[in-house]
């Protein structure tokens, strides 16, 4: 999705307005992630990007981009840029530490 969001409209409070836009982005993300993935990727990814203009817009993660049009709206900008691009991710197992062993996880089940 790449889209030029008005968060002022004639007629309509702008807090409205504003809940709208976050609304559509929230739906979005909602459509995209209950979209079957495909073989050897784990989950759904996005590649997010927010600013006042598609040239200024800013690469954001998916947890800021509903802050991101938050502080657009209270700079007192008439339109946000929004874009979410789905990718496919593969989880990454975390490395496991020196130290570390199952073993001693089981060893202390057994005390």
């Amino acid at each position: 999705m790449k889209k030029n969001f008005p968060l002022q409209a004639e007629g309509k409070h702008p807090d409205r307005v504003l809940e709208a836009v976050k609304h559509e982005i929230r739906k979005y993300f909602k459509r995209e992630r209950n979209r079957e993935v495909p073989k050897g990727a784990d989950f759904w990814d996005f590649d997010c990007k927010v600013g006042l203009m598609a040239d200024t817009a800013e690469v954001v993660r998916v947890s800021a981009v509903i802050e991101a049009v938050d502080a657009a709206a209270k700079s007192g900008a008439a339109s946000v840029y929004v874009e979410i691009l789905s990718k496919h991710g593969v989880r990454v197992p975390a490395p496991q530490r020196e130290g570390d062993d199952a073993d001693t996880f089981t060893d202390d089940l057994d005390n």
